[in-house]
């Protein structure tokens, strides 16, 4: 396989902490796919006409996008299409997607801050809209703080996909100060960060 990939994308960091998880990290090579809405990466845009990474190539040479939909290929791959690894069976798979997507979300309103701050020319950034960006993160997380899934019991797609959340918000967003109010979740994270594909996905750049 073949991941178009980033250091910094909060989105690559879920694949390639499933990856770890799932026994896959050593069946994947890793090639440089960033860019920006104003920027795209040619290579790919080959593989994927958004121009969005992560994109996965697959066994059979198929292009695959997004993350969420790569880290349920993997976990598929990973089980021999069993699908009952991060992602369950049954009715208790849609609180997962719905908490990973609610996760992903977090990620979606800290990048398109950032993206207002470095894309878009000073005289031009419209300060309610990164305000409105802010209230987003803030609702998830207290959702979040909530949410037991993420909380405790078994790995599931949904905690992968909240750790790199968080991790994201640190990374862009470090005086967001979201500890104080989120107590169990920042708990929870604390020791999430810590584990081994965690640790050796932090972003850089």
């Amino acid at each position: 396989m073949k991941l178009y990939h980033s250091p910094t994308s909060p989105y690559v960091r879920k694949v390639m902490v499933t990856l770890d998880l799932t026994g896959q990290s050593g069946e994947v090579e890793l090639i440089p796919g960033s860019g920006t809405p104003l920027a795209p990466n040619d290579a790919t845009i080959a593989h994927n006409p958004l121009g969005k990474i992560p994109c996965l190539i697959g066994d059979d040479g198929a292009a695959i996008f997004d993350s969420r939909v790569i880290c349920r290929y993997l976990d598929h791959r990973a089980n021999s299409g069993a699908k009952a690894g991060l992602y369950p069976d049954g009715d208790a798979l849609f609180p997962v997607l719905t908490a990973e997507a609610l996760a992903d979300g977090i990620i979606d309103a800290v990048l398109l801050t950032a993206y207002e701050w470095r894309l878009r020319p000073e005289e031009f950034r419209y300060q309610p809209w990164v305000d409105g960006q802010a209230a987003k993160v803030e609702r998830a997380l207290a959702a979040l703080e909530q949410t037991d899934l993420v909380l405790s019991g078994p790995m599931n797609a949904a905690r992968i996909a909240a750790g790199c959340a968080l991790g994201y918000v640190d990374f862009r967003l470090a005086d967001l100060g979201w500890r104080d109010r989120c107590p169990k979740l920042a708990a929870w994270y604390a020791a999430f960060a810590e584990t081994p594909a965690m640790k050796a996905t932090v972003p850089v750049g």
